[in-house]
Formats: C-alpha cells, sequence, structure tokens
C-alpha cells in the first residue's frame, strides 16, 4: 500500500505542475488585436469539433459499458467508462493547452526574437499534454486498485446477467476493459481528428500552393483556419490520447501476463507492482527532465535542446527503474523464466527504453532534412513530381528494416531473460518516459499553428524564421513519435497476443499457425489491414476535394483575393468537421466488431490468427507511412527555407514538393497513426471477449 501511495504522490505532483503551466501559459499576452482574434477563432473551432464529436463518442462508450456490466463482468462497464474518461480528460487539457500556447509561442518569437526563449515557451505548452497523458493513465490504474481493493485470482466474476459460466477473472476484465475504453475514445479521435486536419490541410496547399500562387497559411484562404484548428484536434488531442492507449495497454499487459507467469508464487502482488512502480518512475523522471529543460537558458539549437529533455527522462528511468526491480524481486521466489535473477525485468526494461530511443533515432535520419534520404528527395524534386513520389517511396521502405530488426531483437532477448512478462516489460519500458515523447511531440504542431499565425496576421518575417525553425524541428519529433508509437505498439500487441493466448486450456494453450483456423484469420487479419487503411485514405481525399471546391468558390467572390473582404472561415470549419464526423464511426467499430463476430462464428483460434496476421501487416506500413510522410513535409521544408539552389518558393521543384506533402500527409497523420491503435484496440477486445470464446463458438 506505501507503494501505491508513493506513485499516487507523484501522480498528484505531476497534475499539480500541469496546473502551474497552464496558468503560466495562459498569464502570457498574446500579441496583437489580431493575433489575439485569430486565436480565438481556432480555439472555439476546436472545442466546437471535440463537443460535436463527444456527443456521438458519449452515447457509444456508454451503450458498450452497459454491455460490458450487464453480460460480461458487473464492474467492467465501471473501468470502460474510467478508461473513456481519462483518455477524454487528456484531450480537452492538451487541446486547450494548445490552443492557448500557439500565439504566445508567436508572440514570444515577436518579442524577444531569440529561439531559445521561443522553444522553451513551446515546450511548456507541450509538456501540460505530455505530463497529463501519463498522469491520468496511472491514475485510472490506482483507482482501480484502491477501489476494488487487490487482485483476485479467482475466475469467478460475471455480469448481471448470465449467459454462461465464462470463468472470468474480475481483476483481469478490469485492467483490460479499462485499457479498452481508452483504446475505443483513441480510434475516433485519431480517425475523426485526422479526416478533419488533413482534409484542411490538403485543401489548402492545394488552393494556396497549386491553383493560386498564394503563399502558405495566407488568411485570405478560408481553409486555413480550418487546418489550424485540425493541428490541435489531431496532432494534440487525439495523439494524447493515443499515447494514452499506448502506455495504459503496455501497463494492462504486464499485469495481465503477471496474473499467469506468477500463478502460484508468493510475490504475485510484487509482479502486478512492478509495472506501476516502473510507470510511476517514468514519470518522477519526465517531470524532473522537463522542469530543467523549461527552467534552463536554451540555446538556438532546438533539436539539442529537446533531446537533453529526452535523455535525462529516460537516464532517470533506468536508475528508478533498477530499484524498483531490486524491491520487487530481490527477495522470494521468481518464476523459471527469470534467467538472470531479479534484475532480469529490469534489463528487459532496458532494451525498451534503449529500442524507443534507437527507433527515434532512426527515424530522426529519415525525416529530418539535416540528413541524407530527405536532402536526396528535395534535390530529385527539380525532375517532377513522379521522381519525388517514387524517391519517397523507397525511403519510407528501405526505413522499415531497421526498427523492426531492434524490434524483434527486444522481443527475443526480452523473452529468453524474463519470459512473456519479459516481453510487456519491455514494451511498458519504451513507453515509460511516455510523458516527455508526447511533450515533445506536442512542441511540433503548437510551433506550426505559431507559424501559421505569424504568417496570417502579418508578422515581420523575423518572427516567421523563428516559428519556421521551431516548425521544421517539430514536423521531425512529430515522425520520431510516430515511430516511437508503432515500435511501443509492436512490443505491446505481442504480449496482448501471449496474453489471449493465456486465456485457453488453463494459461498452457499454444497457437498452432499450420491449423487452418489460424492460417485463415493470418490472412483475413492482413487484408484488414490494407482494407482499413484505403477506407481512411478514400474518406480524407473526398472531404480534401470538396472542402477545396468550397475555398475556390469564395476565393471567387469579389474582394477576397484583393483582402478586402474576409472569407466565410466558419462555413469551411463546419464542413471539415460534419465530413470527420460522419464518416468516422464505420472505421472505428471494425476493430470492435471483426474480433467478436469472428470469435464467436469461428472461435478463439481464428482470432489469434487474426492477430498475428493484422499485427505483421501494421507495422511496416506503419513504419512506411510516417518515415514517407514525414519525408515529404521535410522536403517541401528544405525547398521552402531556400537550401535548393535556385529553387525556392514558387518555384516547379517546390510544387512537386507540395505534391508530396501532399500524399504524405494522408500517410503519416491519418493512416500511419490509426494502425498501431488499430491492432492493439483488436488485442485488447480479444482479450475482452476471450471467456465467452473458450465457452462456445457457433461453427
Amino acid at each position: 500500500m506505501t507503494a501505491y501511495l508513493i506513485v499516487l504522490g507523484v501522480v498528484l505532483l505531476a497534475i499539480a505542475y500541469v496546473a502551474f503551466s497552464f496558468a503560466r501559459i495562459r498569464k502570457m499576452p498574446e500579441g496583437t488585436e489580431e493575433m489575439s482574434e485569430m486565436a480565438k477563432i481556432i480555439r472555439d473551432g476546436a472545442s466546437t469539433f471535440m463537443k460535436t464529436e463527444y456527443k456521438t463518442v458519449t452515447v457509444v462508450v456508454i451503450i458498450v459499458g452497459a454491455i460490458f456490466s450487464l453480460f460480461i463482468e458487473k464492474t467492467a462497464g465501471l473501468t470502460f467508462l474510467l478508461g473513456a474518461a481519462m483518455s477524454s480528460a487528456v484531450c480537452i487539457v492538451g487541446m486547450r493547452s494548445a490552443t492557448y500556447a500557439n500565439v504566445r509561442v508567436a508572440n514570444k518569437a515577436r518579442e524577444s526574437l531569440s529561439i531559445g526563449k521561443t522553444t522553451s515557451t513551446a515546450l511548456v505548452g507541450g509538456s501540460i499534454s505530455g505530463l497529463a497523458v501519463q498522469a491520468c493513465g496511472l491514475l485510472g490504474l490506482l483507482i482501480i486498485h484502491f477501489v476494488f481493493d487487490g487482485v483476485s485470482e479467482g475466475a469467478n466474476g460475471g455480469g448481471f446477467i448470465k449467459i454462461a459460466e465464462m470463468g472470468i477473472n474480475p481483476t483481469t476484465m478490469r485492467f483490460v476493459t479499462y485499457s479498452l475504453g481508452c483504446s475505443l475514445v483513441a480510434m475516433f479521435n485519431r480517425v475523426a481528428g485526422g479526416n478533419y486536419t488533413k482534409a484542411a490541410d490538403i485543401s489548402s496547399d492545394i488552393l494556396a500552393k497549386i491553383r493560386h500562387d498564394m503563399p502558405e497559411d495566407d488568411s485570405r484562404v478560408p481553409n486555413v483556419v480550418a487546418d489550424f484548428i485540425g493541428d490541435n484536434v489531431n496532432d494534440i488531442a487525439g495523439n494524447c490520447s493515443d499515447l494514452l492507449e499506448s502506455f495504459v495497454a503496455t501497463v494492462i499487459s504486464a499485469l495481465v501476463i503477471a496474473l499467469t507467469a506468477f500463478r502460484g508464487l508468493g510475490n504475485l502482488n510484487n509482479a502486478l507492482l512492478f509495472p506501476i512502480l516502473l510507470a510511476g518512475g517514468g514519470l518522477l523522471s519526465c517531470l524532473i527532465g522537463l522542469v530543467f529543460a523549461s527552467v534552463r537558458k536554451m540555446g538556438d539549437n532546438p533539436s539539442r535542446e529537446l533531446n537533453m529533455a529526452t535523455y535525462i527522462s529516460a537516464g532517470l528511468t533506468v536508475v528508478l527503474g533498477l530499484g524498483s526491480a531490486y524491491l520487487m524481486f530481490g527477495k522470494g521466489e521468481l518464476p523459471v523464466d527469470f534467467k538472470i535473477g531479479w534484475f532480469s525485468p529490469w534489463v528487459s526494461a532496458i532494451l525498451g527504453i534503449i529500442s524507443g530511443v534507437a527507433i527515434g533515432a532512426i527515424t530522426e535520419y529519415y525525416t529530418s532534412f539535416d540528413f541524407k534520404p530527405t536532402k536526396k528527395l528535395a534535390e530529385i524534386s527539380t525532375e517532377g513530381e513522379a521522381f519525388v513520389i517514387t524517391k519517397g517511396d523507397a525511403i519510407g521502405s528501405r526505413s522499415c528494416l531497421l526498427p523492426i530488426l531492434i524490434i524483434g531483437a527486444a522481443l527475443i532477448i526480452s523473452g529468453n531473460i524474463s519470459g512473456i512478462y519479459g516481453i510487456a516489460i519491455s514494451a511498458l519500458g519504451m513507453l515509460s518516459f511516455v510523458g516527455t515523447t508526447v511533450s515533445i511531440d506536442a512542441f511540433g504542431p503548437i510551433a506550426d499553428n505559431a507559424g501559421g499565425l505569424a504568417e496570417s496576421c502579418h508578422l515581420d518575417e523575423s518572427v516567421r524564421k523563428i516559428t519556421d525553425k521551431l516548425d521544421s524541428v517539430g514536423n521531425t519529433t512529430a515522425a520520431i513519435g510516430k515511430g516511437f508509437a508503432i515500435g511501443s505498439a509492436a512490443i505491446a500487441t505481442v504480449s496482448l497476443i501471449v496474453a489471449y493466448v493465456g486465456n485457453f486450456e488453463g494459461g498452457k494453450a499454444l497457437l498452432d499457425i499450420s491449423h487452418y483456423l489460424v492460417i485463415a484469420g493470418g490472412i483475413i487479419g492482413g487484408a484488414l489491414i490494407e482494407y482499413f487503411s484505403a477506407m481512411l485514405t478514400d474518406n480524407t481525399i473526398d472531404s480534401a476535394r470538396l472542402m477545396a471546391d468550397e475555398g475556390d468558390r469564395q476565393l471567387s467572390v469579389p474582394g477576397v483575393l484583393e483582402g478586402k473582404v474576409k472569407p466565410d472561415y466558419n462555413k469551411c470549419v463546419q464542413m471539415a468537421a460534419k465530413e470527420a464526423l460522419r464518416k468516422m464511426l464505420l472505421p472505428s467499430t471494425i476493430a470492435l466488431l471483426v474480433p467478436i463476430v469472428g470469435g464467436i462464428l469461428f472461435g478463439w483460434e481464428f482470432i489469434g490468427g487474426i492477430l498475428i496476421g493484422a499485427t505483421i501487416v501494421a507495422i511496416p506500413k506503419a513504419i512506411f507511412m510516417g518515415n514517407s510522410g514525414g519525408a515529404f513535409d521535410n522536403a517541401k521544408k528544405y525547398v521552402e527555407m531556400g537550401s535548393l539552389d535556385g529553387h525556392g518558393k514558387g518555384s516547379a521543384a517546390h510544387k512537386a514538393t507540395v505534391t508530396g506533402d501532399t500524399v504524405g500527409d494522408t500517410r503519416k497523420d491519418v493512416v500511419g497513426v490509426a494502425l498501431d491503435i488499430f491492432i492493439k484496440m483488436i488485442s485488447t477486445v480479444a482479450n475482452t471477449i476471450a471467456p465467452i470464446l473458450g465457452s462456445f463458438r457457433i461453427l
């Protein structure tokens, strides 16, 4: 109990710092009257979209929660609602903080003309999102522990309406449904937010850069404000719920596997506490790293400053993780899978941390214009659009191998020294300092919005140079965050699959990959990934086309192109919201329904095959989507900054990179970011309904 209370104290400390930082941001001046007006439009538009979205999400969440309590386990509906509430909370906190921070960052650049001071302001704004993610994820787990008072090893749970003698473990079901609540909200946010922001972004680029030869973020283009809003509802709110879901899923998979791996051993409770301590130590490390980064005087290299926060957070997590491993496993009986003694899980956690940092470095190499791949992509733009697209595809494909080798090595070594428990701990290690990861990721869209405000509010070119520098760094940090998310999702999904199989035959079941049901499931699972990706892409492009046509119509109104008449921003904002919300339901529910329908029809082996096939296809596809999209985006930035001699803004080379960026937008911010949620969600749903699948199937 003392250990849980210590972790709770860290969580409350982090929440207090989040509140302090939010108040600190609010007190900063917004700048000119025009800046304040535009910032209010963005803030109100983002809030309106979220409120409208949550009218639908709330209904779905309540229905699903009621089903869990009625038919699965009495308290499962409550923990499902708790997960949905925590995911929603971080969305709202992240979005609100970002929509206040963006204009303050632009004004800090205007007043100080200092990259260091502007970087510090953007990082403070991002840290609100990051720390809220990790603190809220842990808070929900602690609430489950304190409210339901410990662990039940017996299979004696059940819903209010008995549909079968399923032998449900209430503790497992509470954990899994909490994770599923986070997953469902994250899926809705990513699908709706991705459609919203990229439809607005793509249509803005088409109008401004291709059809009318206008500057990016020109306030005469009506789609621009919808694009600004989209940065917040997807890249901030959606990303917060995404990484919260990743973090919670890794903790939950470790807890569920501990119930199997430590069954019958005296230190089961220690095995359940270790993931909480590791995550709590990571949160404390993030708090220290971010506070240190925000209070020190920053230089003119934003990447170095952000990397320092990451290294401090990761380093302290390693040290605190060692202490936690000794306290939990230094004495008492260990499972035979712990090949190198009590510090086996600590080594697994380190492997996860190293893997996360390494995947981030690889992602930076393939997406930053400081390195050869993206520079080559920018240089080939002089040959035309076809060369840009082909080269970008090659970069994306080439970037898949090393991250997947790292993930594979982490899985093999962790499994060898710590068993299936070590695999889950390795995934948690990768996300144990997610507070810093999300903070740095959120830095990007805040800087992007700040740059857009500087452009649309006609600030001095010197301000735009500062915000452009931060924006280019933000593009890379966003790409690193996406690589980080899919890497952790891969390992977490493997541990969830292991936990799923462990639900059958007393925890001793093996998934026979030669079984026809497993093979059929694997093939269908891979095809589902392709279909899901195509559905999201089609939805986004359809919305972007409608918005581009509406923007063209408004630009033809007398006085708009001349800057004498303001366009109807609200109409574009409402159109983007309407299309996004209309098209979010079907893709979001596929992951929920496929395991349920397939499992009830064909049984647990078939679903095991679907999980494996979907995971194998999704991992390289998500990496490809994220890295090719990031490379396209930064190649465009490279040309726009004048780094390609004789080929600046408005040139044929620039238009070629704009085409590449338009292709990459849907890849990196719609499809790629949704795939990691998809594979974790179907695995979590499979774990939730495993007791039913163990009882019967139709065919």
